[in-house]
């Protein structure tokens, strides 16, 4: 039952995301707004790798972001991060329907190296929260960015001021 409520968050939350990252043009890929933040290429490539999480978080205990490897790929075209999107979040989707929901409750934890980055918790706070709050949170600077180089904004939960009425 809990699987099943996240996979119905998952997929639809899924939806958004990819309207959002097929929102972004090539032309706001390389713009950020200050020293300190990311690109827009940058930050739309982190919101594709989460995806690439789901299936450690999953079916691990413990995620080591030691020996954590990921390949995003060319990120000077739009469409490539939109690609490396589609490809993790077909793995995520599997992830989550081939886990067992009877560790969900199994303490997990974040290390690197040895050291700690996150105290245990159980996994469905880490998915919840690491996941999908995490995902949540970049889609919404994400937002900000394309607003802020003067693009449109697609409505992920209602209309935007870009929408016509």
């Amino acid at each position: 039952m809990m699987k099943q409520a996240l996979l119905g968050e998952f997929l639809h939350e899924a939806e958004s995301t990819r309207k959002l990252l097929q929102a972004i043009p090539d032309s706001a890929l390389d713009w950020k707004p200050s020293e300190k933040n990311w690109t827009t290429a940058q930050l739309a490539s982190h919101i594709a790798e989460v995806y690439n999480w789901y299936e450690v978080t999953f079916n691990q205990d413990v995620f080591d972001m030691g020996s954590y490897q990921y390949d995003k790929g060319d990120i000077a075209k739009a469409e490539n991060i939109v690609a490396k999107f589609e490809e993790n979040l077909l793995n995520a989707q599997k992830a989550i329907e081939n886990s067992d929901e009877t560790t969900y409750m199994n303490l997990w934890k974040m290390q690197a190296g040895g050291n700690e980055i996150f105290p245990p918790m159980p996994k469905i706070q880490v998915i919840r929260g690491f996941l999908y709050n995490h995902l949540y949170h970049h889609r919404g600077e994400l937002i900000v960015y394309l607003r802020a180089t003067g693009n449109n904004v697609p409505g992920l939960y209602g209309p935007t001021a870009d929408d016509k009425f």
